[in-house]
């Protein structure tokens, strides 16, 4: 009896051995009672991180599967090129699930929205899309805590979500747009273009859902501020006024770059592609590039509207390409 502890002798041990040796047997032997049912499979729909005295929530609006990238991403290529990339990555050649991720700020004075989602109208509607409005809740927000909705650029799945039922979903929200963007979709050009383009339909629903807004809307010109620590970065191309903007706080950062990509792969592997939907091919691919390059460099966090959930991540130099890097910890810590 080393130290008062009474030790178990031998026998006692190998009859514990021996029940250990015999519960598999035992379970095995044993009548099922009860099968799990198959619940499905399950993703969360808001990813929340603080930003120095900010915290950021990122909001899932959309879950579809869709063809592509090709020829959302690599229209100017073959699509077997787009293919090989995707397999050499690991991911199917044929089929992707595209982000689609407003981003909501609180800076602890203002409740900051950026872009609106799908609604009823966007690329992808209810059921599929469309989940801004319902997944607030969720998330812990409310529509009528919103102080300012700020629109990257005026494509349906980005101001979709801005009416619900022909009223304004954000009823106390002021809007911000660029003044470029609001100018362009205000003119009649969109509205020569073939009415089965997407230029059209942005034209089209811009007149219905944005320019109502016009009496609680200011513009930004250049690389104007919306609040404290959030201003635009000019990203001309996908749209002829679509902004990318910084917000920093603290002496943490982060870029929110809109559509500067349409695929975490494709779109950072081949910045040169074209892109389906950018107005402006070749604008479009060197903003890609100097938005890609600027976040490399500086090593900025990043949220991704189009990059697949929670869309937020970081950009590393990967030989005359870039590289995508899906956020882990880093924006926890």
């Amino acid at each position: 009896m080393p130290n008062g502890r009474i030790l178990p002798d031998r026998r006692t041990l190998l009859g514990s051995a021996a029940a250990l040796l015999a519960a598999p047997a035992l379970l095995k032997a044993a009548p099922a009672h009860a099968r799990a049912p198959l619940l499905g499979p399950q993703a969360t729909t808001f990813y929340r991180f603080r930003l120095g005295e900010f915290e950021v929530t990122n909001i899932l609006d959309a879950g579809v599967m869709i063809d592509g990238p090709w020829p959302i991403v690599g229209e100017d290529r073959p699509a077997a090129e787009v293919e090989q990339l995707m397999q050499a990555n690991l991911l199917p050649p044929k089929r992707f699930r595209p982000g689609f991720t407003p981003t909501l700020v609180n800076t602890g004075s203002q409740l900051i929205l950026f872009d609106t989602g799908n609604g009823a109208e966007g690329f992808v509607p209810p059921p599929a899309g469309g989940w801004l409005a319902k997944a607030l809740g969720p998330a812990g927000f409310t529509p009528e805590q919103i102080d300012v909705v700020v629109l990257t650029h005026a494509h349906p799945d980005h101001m979709g979500g801005l009416l619900v039922d022909g009223k304004p979903a954000f009823p106390n929200a002021r809007y911000v747009i660029g003044e470029t963007e609001y100018a362009y979709w205000k003119s009649d050009d969109s509205l020569s273009a073939p009415k089965d383009s997407n230029t059209y339909k942005s034209g089209q629903m811009f007149r219905s859902y944005v320019q109502p807004l016009r009496d609680r809307m200011s513009f930004l010109k250049g690389e104007g501020e919306v609040a404290t620590g959030i201003r635009a970065v000019e990203a001309h191309g996908h749209t002829p006024g679509h902004l990318a903007f910084h917000i920093e706080s603290g002496g943490k950062r982060l870029l929110l770059w809109g559509d500067c990509a349409h695929h975490e792969v494709a779109s950072l592997a081949r910045p040169e592609w074209h892109a389906l939907f950018d107005m402006d091919k070749a604008q479009g691919a060197a903003t890609r590039k100097r938005i890609y390059d600027m976040a490399a460099t500086e090593r900025i966090a990043v949220a991704a509207y189009h990059t697949s959930f929670p869309s937020a991540g970081f950009v590393e130099r990967d030989g005359t390409a870039y590289r995508w890097l899906p956020v882990t910890y880093q924006l926890e810590l």
